[in-house]
């Protein structure tokens, strides 16, 4: 890349290289930076480290015409996206140690009137803190950045898309910086930007996926009523959602990814008296993951006390959510391990079509997995269990609406 880059994106993960790509794509210099050498030399092939439609065509395209480049350094920009993960500690307390280290990796960098965005999800507070940080350690900047949050609203799936189409909601830590920032984000999406301030964005961030929670937390609640009632989950939803103000979600093993499973938790740790919807219904989803590794102990038990042997288990599934192969936060994944800390010399096929190996896991196919194995269990939606056909001796467990 011969020209000074317009954008430094600081992360090229699930969200950082497809905005990276699209930026790139609307003719502008984008220099992303990576920590993971390997993702660096993968980008820079022109290749991607992660599954999403539409991605590998964007990154091959913007590297071969030179529009963008990874490097593990960032360098000069006009525009500064801090991209990067906020997990949350052992206490489920927020961690922003990633953006406030992107952060000081751009310091020396930055200069006045340079646009500085976060895109993380971060707690109600962090741009002011970052701006904190940033006029401490060069304090004859104040004044002359413009500083902004913005998060991302996409489907894993269909990113490339939603990137573009999806609105978005800009609040800057001034009117100045809202608008800079909103000038910028207009250049490449579609959708409309709406105009806030810095912590209600970050708040409305927040609030979104922690709606979708409590949600899925009111689906699985039911599901597990059901159980005990004797009552089809599936059928009840379906004739519930005849109503006409009525829209109940599906139930599943879980909540994951690193947005809905994560999220509220930010509002909790600050929140803790407030938020009592919110984080009850962090427990209800945790709790049917927990619910559902108990299942499939209790159907081994019970077919070796019908059949006088061990059964053999396929798990299918490790994503946290269909046709994708993010395993963050996974409800599944969680099942798996669960399930096999209490192995006893029984077989099991761990089934994830959507990547190739695991570090913990032993993959095998799905189609293989189906036929050896004597108990069935559903645990993500994918594409490719549904059109599997089962013999009538198996036991199915489907925790995700597979059969139903």
């Amino acid at each position: 890349m011969n020209k000074k880059p317009s954008v430094l994106m600081v992360g090229l993960g699930y969200i950082g290289l497809p905005t990276a790509a699209l930026i790139a794509k609307n003719k502008a210099y984008v220099h992303g930076v990576d920590v993971n050498p390997k993702v660096v030399e993968t980008i820079n092939a022109g290749k991607v480290h992660i599954v999403e439609p539409e991605l590998d065509k964007a990154v091959l395209e913007a590297v071969n015409e030179g529009y963008l480049k990874a490097d593990t350094k960032p360098v000069e920009a006009d525009n500064y996206l801090i991209v990067v993960p906020t997990p949350f500690k052992d206490k489920n307390e927020p961690d922003i140690s990633f953006v406030e280290a992107a952060t000081r990796a751009i310091l020396p960098l930055l200069k006045k009137d340079d646009l500085y965005i976060i895109e993380s999800t971060s707690p109600i507070g962090t741009t002011e803190k970052m701006m904190g940080l940033i006029y401490t350690e060069r304090p004859e900047l104040k004044g002359s950045l413009n500083i902004a949050y913005c998060p991302e609203r996409v489907l894993p799936g269909n990113v490339m898309y939603e990137l573009v189409h999806n609105d978005r909601v800009i609040g800057g830590i001034d009117e100045k910086s809202t608008e800079k920032a909103v000038f910028f984000y207009r250049q490449f999406i579609k959708g409309e930007l709406h105009k806030t301030n810095a912590r209600t964005a970050e708040m409305c961030k927040l609030v979104e996926n922690s709606s979708r929670d409590v949600q899925i937390a009111f689906a699985n609640e039911l599901s597990l009523i059901c159980d005990k009632a004797d009552i089809n989950v599936w059928e009840l939803i379906n004739l519930a959602n005849k109503h006409p103000r009525v829209n109940i979600l599906q139930p599943g093993c879980g909540v994951g990814g690193h947005c809905i499973a994560v999220d509220p938790y930010f509002i909790v740790a600050d929140y803790p008296m407030e938020s009592q919807i919110i984080g009850k219904a962090r427990e209800i989803n945790n709790y049917k993951s927990f619910w559902c590794a108990e299942k499939v102990q209790t159907a081994k038990l019970e077919f070796e006390l019908k059949h006088g042997r061990k059964p053999s288990i396929a798990l299918m599934g490790l994503a946290f959510k269909p046709d994708i192969d993010d395993l963050r936060e996974s409800p599944a994944k969680y099942i798996a391990q669960k399930v096999l800390q209490n192995a006893n010399n029984e077989d099991y096929y761990i089934v994830e079509p959507n990547i190739e190996t695991h570090t913990v896991f032993k993959l095998t196919n799905y189609k293989a997995a189906a036929e050896k194995a004597d108990i069935i269990v559903y645990l993500v939606a994918h594409k490719e269990f549904k059109s599997l056909q089962l013999s009538i001796n198996k036991v199915v467990l489907d925790f995700c609406g597979i059969i139903e």
